[in-house]
């Protein structure tokens, strides 16, 4: 019975308070399966047997990579994904998430994010479920002399990547090995300026919602470890942070978006002895911000469609009074999409809600 009331609980059909009362009273207050939430191993306090080091240790600086470059982010060039089938994919974020069309050349598709970023979807027979390839980030300031000597300088090593009709940009490995490319503002960036319209050949998979993509909520990118991953992106590409945890940090993309980076703690003593240190890095999900937003409404519409519609709040608190408020579901290509009702006025939500208080030290 309890078994089954959790997955009820996991998949969001039922509410917290439903599943306390199901369980009896001597279940509430009771912490709920820590898998239920996927947050910060600290969330909840330090000394615990999740994040067993003190507030000091766990959230203790490293010293920087390298020197700050002084860039700005300042818009989201692409981020590229590859499935098997990209025109089925395409066709999902264009009625789910009103996402427009671009081109499709046959091999892959590049979607508008509304005006503020593009999806670039490839054709990658048998690489199943959809993964992020690579993230392109529009800098400034963009000199490309001195953009590919700081990088040499940081100990990287650039390939240029142009296009002969004014796109800059150079690629470089992060940490951890991840495709990172560098631009000026003359690519999807600038494409993005006239109207999308393009017509799919692939058929739309259901009723278009009328949701807008208005923000990027966050990117949840897995890495050894978590302290170095945000230190080489808050120096190299102006990146701010908003928390350490312990076991993550959120940084804030200038104003595109936010990014949660997850992993090891280098300070911890067992680093490297268990699996943080071996954790291969991967973006396992992207959150996006929708409007318009109804917490009920958002999750029938979901379910009309035949989709999962998985609560995410982050905390214990039932969606109706959460600070933080998503669903999460799986795209076509298996791909875990987060839907949420954070926008740039309140981007902060999920860092406020997650942040450990100091009561927990």
């Amino acid at each position: 019975m309890a078994a089954r009331l959790l997955n009820d609980y996991h998949r969001g059909t039922t509410s917290r308070r439903q599943l306390l009362r199901a369980l009896g009273g001597a279940a509430i207050g009771a912490p709920l399966a820590a898998s239920a939430f996927g947050q910060g191993r600290c969330r909840d306090g330090y000394r615990t047997q999740a994040c067993p080091l003190t507030a000091e240790l766990a959230t203790a600086p490293i010293p920087p990579v390298f020197a700050p470059t002084g860039w700005k982010t300042v818009a989201l060039d692409h981020i590229t994904f590859q499935m098997p089938d990209y025109q089925k994919e395409a066709a999902f974020y264009i009625a789910l998430m009103g996402w427009e069309l671009r081109s499709d050349d046959g091999k892959q598709a590049v979607l508008d994010i509304g005006h503020w970023g593009s999806a670039i979807f490839k054709q990658a027979p048998g690489q199943r479920p959809a993964t992020v390839s690579s993230l392109c980030w529009v800098i400034e300031p963009w000199n490309a002399k001195m953009v590919e000597a700081e990088l040499r300088r940081r100990g990287l090593s650039p390939v240029r990547e142009n296009d002969g009709k004014g796109f800059e940009s150079f690629h470089v490995k992060d940490p951890v090995g991840w495709d990172l490319e560098i631009a000026n503002g003359n690519g999807l960036a600038k494409a993005r300026k006239t109207p999308a319209s393009a017509k799919l050949a692939a058929p739309a998979p259901f009723e278009a919602t009328g949701w807008k993509t208005v923000w990027l909520d966050h990117l949840s990118f897995g890495v050894p470890n978590y302290k170095q991953s945000a230190s080489f992106y808050s120096n190299l590409l102006g990146w701010k942070e908003t928390y350490d945890e312990g076991s993550q940090h959120e940084l804030m993309i200038g104003e595109v978006g936010d990014a949660i980076i997850r992993g090891g703690n280098p300070n911890d003593p067992n680093f490297g002895k268990g699996g943080g240190a071996g954790r291969s890095a991967r973006i396992d999900h992207i959150s996006y911000g929708i409007t318009p937003w109804d917490t009920d409404g958002v999750k029938a519409e979901l379910e009309k469609r035949g989709l999962r519609a998985r609560i995410d709040t982050s905390t214990r608190d039932d969606i109706h009074v959460a600070a933080f408020k998503s669903y999460h579901t799986t795209t076509p290509n298996g791909y875990d999409l987060q839907i949420s009702y954070v926008t740039h006025e309140n981007r902060l939500a999920l860092a406020n809600a997650v942040k450990p208080k100091a009561g927990g030290r």
